[in-house]
């Protein structure tokens, strides 16, 4: 293979542990494409394979990953550093950047899009703050990235329900289970665990799931991911309030896909409660795909796709308040068996439906067509 490279990945704002970046650089890289990835986080957190070269910020690299200005300052450098075939943006600042450079060295040119970002600002406190400058330099460098990823030569996107819908080459990549970053759950341990792997915040449940470890008293709990900073005091504070169950609830921080799954082993339940926001309302959280995959049942709140997907699977329950959610697990854990029927319900279904490898090699065909 040529020592060239055919793909350089330009991530601002999300790190090498992303799980979405990693779904998609392992795609490319089982098609025999040579990657580049920008990023910022620890290099050694990113796929670990001959054919992926992470790069590092050259200055900067200890800045937040979420600060506004560290976002804009790595887009604009990772771009012009990169030495790809074909640029391709999974942030939303580094979409005009990337579009700008490739059109000018006659590069192809590729956007991702992991969610719905304008919808998304609305649920982001940093959004509101200085009068809502923040949110609006945010919201209209949004919009200028979806017109430019109108006209790239590939658009790919986490889920039907996000933009751009008139892409003049658009293709749906869900966040479908990668079975080599995952482990299975198996045999339950002998203590009831619920697990949670994902960014923690309020509105994707941080604080109900908190609330939910203080009231199952027999359960303990596995939080894998980042901390968002706007939430940490209440952690904190939280810790601090309820001793006895903080001893039951362990935070391990952002890990690299398999690390972080090798936590399900054992777990019972899977968590995903997120608020009715209007960023999640049309939203399927990639987890209750993994959950089902390992063999996790889950508990979700009622947002309508959530619902459909756990109903149709018969793979857990739909629950609306801590109280509630511990509550049904506190019935599993005194009818098991009702437990192990809706894992199994997952692990069936998900088997039948998450076709994950004939929509990553679609993904990888359209990016080795346009390297050529």
């Amino acid at each position: 293979m040529s020592q060239s490279i055919d793909i350089s990945i330009i991530s601002s704002g999300a790190s090498f542990a992303d799980a979405r970046l990693h779904r998609l650089t392992r795609a490319l890289v089982r098609a025999g494409l040579r990657v580049e990835i920008f990023a910022p986080g620890s290099a050694s957190d990113a796929l670990q394979d001959k054919n992926v070269i992470a790069r590092k910020p050259l200055i900067g690299a200890k800045w937040k990953s979420t600060s506004l200005l560290a976002r804009y300052y790595r887009s604009r450098i990772f771009v012009l550093r990169s030495k790809g075939r074909v640029i391709y943006a999974i942030s939303p600042e580094a979409v005009a950047p990337a579009y700008g450079f490739a059109r000018l060295l006659r590069r192809h040119f590729a956007v991702d899009f992991f969610e719905n970002y304008l919808q998304l600002l609305k649920d982001r406190a940093w959004a509101r703050k200085y009068f809502g400058v923040l949110g609006w330099i945010a919201s209209s460098d949004t919009k200028s990235a979806l017109w430019f990823a109108k006209r790239a030569d590939l658009t790919t996107v986490a889920d039907v329900q996000v933009p751009p819908f008139d892409a003049r080459n658009r293709l749906v990549v869900r966040n479908l289970p990668d079975r080599s970053t995952l482990t299975m759950s198996g045999e339950r341990d002998t203590t009831p665990r619920a697990i949670y792997i994902g960014d923690l915040r309020k509105s994707r449940g941080l604080l109900t799931m908190l609330d939910v470890a203080a009231l199952a008293q027999d359960w303990e709990f596995d939080f894998v991911g980042g901390v968002a900073t706007t939430d940490q005091g209440k952690v904190d504070q939280w810790f601090l309030e309820h001793p006895t169950a903080a001893a039951r609830v362990r935070f391990h921080g952002k890990l690299p896909p398999a690390q972080s799954w090798e936590i399900a082993a054992g777990a019972w339940v899977g968590l995903s409660l997120l608020e009715n926001t209007p960023a999640f309302v049309e939203a399927v959280p990639s987890k209750l795909y993994e959950y089902m995959f390992v063999g996790l049942a889950a508990i979700s709140t009622p947002l309508p796709r959530c619902a459909e997907l756990i109903e149709k699977s018969g793979s857990g329950a739909i629950e609306s308040t801590p109280e509630d959610v511990a509550a049904r697990l506190g019935q599993w854990k005194k009818n098991p068996a009702e437990l192990d029927r809706l894992r199994t319900n997952g692990m069936n279904w998900a088997a039948i439906n998450l076709d994950s490898e004939r929509e990553y090699l679609t993904f990888a065909a359209e990016m080795v067509k346009l390297t050529r």
